[in-house]
């Protein structure tokens, strides 16, 4: 239990390595992301789902970069190896707490409203994080935007980063 205590921690102080790759200097880590989307969650959440199992996906969808780091789609490794390395981690992480690695894995499978809802909101989470660091930085964000927005599906999410730009 300490392991996956101190791993999880470790998340405070990991980078988003994609605002790195763009020039911000001090980015957000991944743990702040994480409760940008747990924000999103709570704030958002639809009425027909359950809010309480999307907000505990929403914590842990992230969980494994504290082993395998935050990988992008640039850094040259597929998505199988990706997710291949990121089941190892979160076995190890969560060796014993099988229903951890469970609830990670329900958000990975995509097959319930609640974990497309966080996908969703995990999306619109880097998209607001994008706008702000344009606005702020002037960084080049424009490609972070445009992925959200091809991979958002609920309206309701689209409508807000609609408004935000």
């Amino acid at each position: 239990m300490k392991a996956l205590l101190d791993a999880a921690l470790t998340l405070k102080h990991l980078d988003r390595a994609g605002w790195k790759r763009v020039g911000i200097s001090s980015p957000e880590s991944v743990a702040a992301h994480t409760w940008g989307v747990a924000w999103l969650v709570l704030a958002l959440c639809p009425d027909d789902l359950d809010g309480a199992l999307a907000l505990r996906l929403a914590v842990i969808h992230d969980l494994a970069e504290a082993r395998v780091g935050d990988i992008t789609p640039h850094d040259g490794i597929s998505r199988e190896d990706k997710a291949a390395l990121e089941q190892d981690a979160i076995a190890e992480l969560c060796e014993h707490r099988p229903d951890l690695a469970a609830l990670w894995q329900h958000y990975e499978d995509q097959q319930s409203p609640e974990a497309r809802f966080v996908r969703d909101c995990d999306r619109l989470d880097m998209a607001l994080q994008a706008l702000r660091y344009a606005r702020d930085t002037g960084a080049d964000t424009v490609e972070f935007i445009q992925s959200a927005r091809r991979d958002i599906r609920h309206r309701s999410l689209l409508e807000i980063l609609d408004a935000a730009e």
